[in-house]
């Protein structure tokens, strides 16, 4: 059995954190399906309100190597924009991990943007390797967090 392992990076950004925590995290089912739709083909809470213990489901297209991921809310602190969550099926659960989670935490930066913080932590099934997932896993977390960005810097008034 492998022991658990981890990565961290960090993404700036112009926009300021409460926004960025509300529109890339707290509310990324439902704008995933709005401004990638050809990657995330439709996203949900399946169980819960969408605050801690909900589950949300993302379905994505072809674009991806899976067909779906269920994750887990398992903190949020809304006063520190932080939150963590827990992949529990889908994505590579059971096929090469036995579990992931992640650490998301939105720091204000003095220039009045952020800096989205992230640790992911897995754990790989006995004889599974990951090669260039880890990059995959960092670009598409780059890749919300940019879409967001984007979105709330051509629309100043929403998330705040």
């Amino acid at each position: 059995m492998s022991s658990p392992a981890s990565w961290n990076f960090d993404i700036e950004s112009p926009v300021a954190a409460p926004r960025l925590f509300r529109a890339a995290l707290l509310d990324w089912h439902n704008l995933a399906p709005k401004f990638a739709p050809k990657i995330v083909v439709s996203a949900t809470v399946i169980e819960g309100n969408g605050g801690v213990g909900s589950v949300r489901q993302f379905n994505f297209s072809s674009a991806m190597p899976f067909t779906y991921t269920k994750e887990r809310l398992d903190y949020v602190d809304h006063d520190k924009y932080e939150s963590k969550q827990t992949l529990i099926e889908g994505g590579g659960i059971g096929v090469k991990l036995e579990s992931a989670s992640s650490h998301i935490k939105f720091e204000p930066a003095s220039n009045g943007g952020c800096v989205c913080k992230v640790v992911a932590t897995y754990k790989l099934l006995p004889g599974a390797a990951i090669d260039d997932e880890i990059a995959k896993a960092k670009d598409s977390i780059t890749k919300i967090i940019k879409t967001a960005e984007a979105y709330l810097l051509a629309n100043p008034d929403a998330y705040v």
